[in-house]
């Protein structure tokens, strides 16, 4: 279902090509790519200790996958010749774009094909994140791929810009984000999210992604920024499969923990089809699963989040406002 707002039609650069446009949506990419790549560029303080600073304020407090992605990025600094397989990731509490961020990590173990760390982010002495990352040689070997490709090319497909212009009205100050200060992607999706006006249904969503340019950089690198990528719409997808009718204007959505399992490497400033579909959803919670294929058909990714669906009214006053979890 399109949704139209009165006086607004789409523009060509919200449905046309992204990269190379020079369009000011792909200049604000590129700039908070820019930004994304120096919160990843993590300063030594101390023992497998590190200090980092955060992307631009988009939602009125850090992006979870930021998170992720810098919890990754420090386990791997201390991680000789494995790469990362999978990160069990726990948000805590909100963060600020406006102060540092300090990483810690703990030599769990250390075998001969295998390691793992435990990595706490915390800003201002206040642990925002805790997360297990594990690491392997993972030797090349033939793997089973069980997902498909989409049969759609990207460049057809909407960016997700397009449903931000066609928000409904009491959906438009906050829809005008995704278009003023876009994410560090190009993302293109054939319908609405429910943070736009998109309905509510069940069943499997799709999207695809990529980098908006080429990045410097290993297959830990990548990852990283994969893993960043993956916490975009896993929340919408328990409003959108909801039994009950809910909205962002009547509920509020929060990201309880993520995980992020890697089965092979990637090269995400290539394309990448994020198929996410809600499992369960049962009292005012709710098990998201994702799985990410190249444009190759082969299954790179795969991932699962439990976020939190709650009325607006059942919130304790002195709880934060509702964020950027709400609408990812």
């Amino acid at each position: 279902m399109t949704l139209q707002t009165p006086g607004i039609t789409s523009l060509p650069e919200f449905t046309g090509p992204f990269r190379g446009s020079g369009t000011p949506l792909e200049h604000a990419a590129l700039a908070a790519l820019d930004q994304l790549e120096q919160a990843l560029t993590l300063q030594p303080a101390g023992e497998d200790r590190f200090v980092a600073g955060n992307e631009a304020g988009r939602f009125g407090r850090l992006f979870g996958g930021q998170l992720v992605a810098q919890a990754m990025a420090a386990a791997a600094a201390t991680v000789d010749g494995l790469t990362a397989h999978s990160i069990h990731a726990s948000f805590l509490r909100p963060g600020s774009s406006s102060a540092p961020v300090d990483i810690a990590v703990e030599r769990t173990r250390d075998g001969r094909s295998m390691s793992v760390r435990r990595v706490v982010v915390a800003q201002d002495g206040r642990a925002l994140l805790t997360a297990t990352v594990s690491f392997d040689a993972n030797p090349e070997t033939a793997l089973v791929d069980s997902e498909a490709g989409s049969e759609a090319t990207p460049e057809s497909v909407p960016l997700l810009q397009h449903w931000a212009q066609l928000a409904p009205p009491e959906l438009a100050g906050s829809a005008s984000t995704w278009i003023d200060a876009p994410p560090p992607l190009e993302m293109r999706i054939a319908e609405a999210p429910t943070f736009l006006g998109g309905a509510q249904s069940p069943g499997q969503r799709a999207h695809w992604m990529r980098l908006p340019r080429p990045v410097d950089g290993g297959p830990g690198t990548q990852a990283a920024l994969l893993a960043y990528a993956s916490d975009y719409l896993l929340l919408d997808m328990a409003f959108r499969a909801h039994p009950q009718r809910v909205s962002y204007t009547t509920h509020t959505g929060l990201t309880l923990d993520h995980t992020v399992w890697l089965h092979r490497p990637v090269r995400f400033d290539q394309w990448h089809l994020y198929t996410q579909q809600a499992v369960a959803v049962g009292g005012h919670r709710a098990l998201v699963h994702g799985t990410v294929v190249d444009s190759a058909g082969r299954h790179v990714t795969s991932t699962a989040q439990e976020v939190l669906v709650r009325p607006i009214t059942a919130v304790a006053p002195t709880s934060p406002p509702p964020s950027q979890e709400c609408i990812t």
